[in-house]
This record gives structure tokens, sequence and C-alpha cells, in this order.
């Protein structure tokens, strides 16, 4: 298959983490498959938040690595930037000029149970009491503490190589430490709740990842136990990559809309919009997952927590009306939010 692309190159702008590498690999064998005449070539882009080794909400959270690549898209020094749904605040308009033209068929959305090599723990239920179980994601932290009140749970991000590294005793780069010295660092009368640990931990006894970016990473054989979304709701946007291209760029946003998943992009309208319309953002304790149904009617399950898990508000609602995710996205916001969700939203503490 051909398409009628104009022959120039295409810049896909990228992270330089192994997991970025890797989507950006998978893109760009779709777009050959398209057109095996098309030449592309990744652009590397570091971001602030790559440099930085503490919490992302003291810069500003998850929210960081989509802006970079946005500001060089609006710039013209790549065509092409990948997003993790998940990542793209949902209180935060896209960038002017810009548009998402393609969502590409989502992956898994399920979240796994990662242990030591050699543990015998095959099940969150085996872990000890106590136990240190590694996340950086305020979601997973509360619905864990709902399962397990007496976990300990450490704030850790970085790469996922890094972070099998330190789950396993194996050396590693810190990547959970505090500059002290930095202004925007947490203070004492910022410090999380009881349940999490300091940062810079030297053991853990389980971490909670994505099923996704494992496969992405050749690693499914480190899950040892994969939690339905009905034990662990995924996040909005979960297993879903999207191309943004600049909206003026004709040719690049055709040759993209031949991605496009349509599935994928009704169900993450739904949650995305349920999420705009609570305000979240990257550290917000919010969770939502679509789904079509056999009979092609839309159900959506949405849910806001306090940090340890202990308050919440839930909702389950089905669409009459299928070809409009907006309105049912939109009715869960307000269903939420009539349960006190904006108040357990404003008072979450970030990890």
């Amino acid at each position: 298959m051909s398409t009628d692309f104009p022959a120039r190159e295409l810049r896909i702008g990228t992270r330089t983490s192994p997991m970025a590498l890797a989507q950006t690999a998978r893109v760009t064998q779709l777009l050959h498959q398209l057109d095996p005449r098309l030449r592309t070539v990744a652009v590397p882009v570091r971001t602030e938040a790559d440099h930085w080794h503490g919490e992302l909400s003291g810069i500003g959270g998850k929210g960081l690595f989509v802006k970079a690549l946005d500001v060089r898209l609006q710039s013209g020094d790549i065509d092409l930037a990948l997003h993790c749904l998940k990542d793209v605040p949902g209180d935060v308009p896209i960038r002017a000029g810009l548009v998402v033209a393609a969502h590409l068929e989502r992956a898994d959305v399920r979240d796994v149970l990662v242990v030591p090599e050699h543990s015998a723990v095959r099940r969150l239920g085996d872990l000890p009491p106590g136990a240190r179980v590694g996340t950086a994601s305020v979601r997973r932290r509360a619905q864990l503490l709902r399962m397990r009140p007496d976990l300990r749970i450490v704030p850790v991000r970085g790469a996922v190589g890094t972070r099998l590294d330190l789950l396993d005793g194996r050396p590693a780069a810190p990547t959970t430490n505090i500059n002290p010295t930095d202004p925007t660092a947490p203070t004492d009368s910022a410090k999380p709740a009881d349940h999490t640990e300091p940062s810079n931990p030297t053991h853990l006894d389980a971490l909670i990842l994505a099923s996704a970016g494992l496969a992405r990473l050749n690693l499914s054989h480190r899950a040892r136990q994969i939690f339905e979304v009905e034990e662990l709701l995924p996040a909005v946007g979960a297993g879903v990559l999207s191309l943004e291209c600049r909206r003026e760029d004709s040719a690049v946003a055709a040759l993209l809309e031949q991605l496009n998943h349509e599935p994928t992009l009704t169900e993450a309208t739904a949650e995305r919009v349920m999420l705009q319309g609570l305000r979240g953002h990257c550290n917000s304790p919010i969770a939502g997952y679509c789904v079509t149904g056999p009979d092609g009617r839309l159900s959506l399950r949405g849910m806001v927590f306090s940090p340890d898990g202990a308050a919440f508000a839930q909702v389950h609602l089905c669409s009459d009306a299928p070809h409009d995710p907006a309105a049912l996205g939109a009715h869960a916001a307000t269903e939420l939010l009539s349960q006190g969700a904006r108040s357990l939203i404003d008072t979450g503490i970030p990890l």
C-alpha cells in the first residue's frame, strides 16, 4: 500500500526512555505499513521532567512530558508527537495550532503486580503485613490501600528497567530523590499521609506497573498477578497512544488519520470528557474506563478517591446514545461531582 504523502522526511518527536523509543518504533512500523517509501526519523526530545529526580508534582506533573514535545511540534522542529493519553492532563487545553489526528488501537489497560525475581509471592494477598509496594500513581495508591490498608506505599518513578533493578536489588541510579535545596520540593507541611514511605527506598517487596508497558518492553513474563479492572480501575486513557500534529499540516494529518482506531477514539472521548469535567490533572486520584458492549452501547466506570482510598465517589453509566461519548462523559463527571469528587480531588495528597 502507498499513500499520497509528499516526498519529505517525517520527523517523529520522542522522549529518550526505552518505553518511548519502543512506542516510537511501533508507530514507525505502522506508518511504513501504510507507505513503505515513507522516510521517517526519530528526533530525541529531552524534557525538564527527565532531568528531575524528585516527585513530578513538584515541577508540574506528567504534563511536562507532553508540553516539551508540543512546544517542539508548534515550532516546526518535529512533525509528529506521540503521547500516552493517560499522561495528558485533563485541565489543560491542547496547545494552539495542534490537533490529535489519531488514537491507536488500545492496548491492555490492566495493572500488574511485579515482585523480585526469586520471590515466591504470586498475588497481592501473599505479601507480608506492612509490605513495601512501589508506585508513583495516586490512583494505584488509593486502590491498593482499599484492598490492603497495611501496605507501605513507596513513591518510585523512572524507567521501568531502573525500577525493576531496584526491585531485584541490582545497583541502579536513584529515581526518587527530592532535591532539598530546590524551592519547589515538598516541605514538611506537605508530607504524604502515613501510608507513604519516604523517597529513595532501599528495599521493595513489589511494584505495580502497567501491563501494556511491560509488553512493549518484552517484559510481560515479570507480571505475577494481573489485576482485573474491577479490582484496580485503570487511569483515564490507559493503554492508548495518541498521535498529534500541526493543524495546518494537512499531509501529516491525513496520513495519521489512516491509523486512527474509531472504537478507541470513542471510548477515550467518554473518559477524557469525564476527566475534563472533573478538572483532573495527572496527580489527581481519578480512574476511568469505558468499553463498548456487544450491543454497541458504551459503558463508563469512573472513580475519585481520597489518598488512602477510604473515601471515594464512583459511577457506572451506560449510554443510550452510543454515538455521543461526550455526553456520557459529561454525565459521569456531574454524578461524581454530586458525590463530593471536587473535595476529594482538591484535598488529595500528590505523591
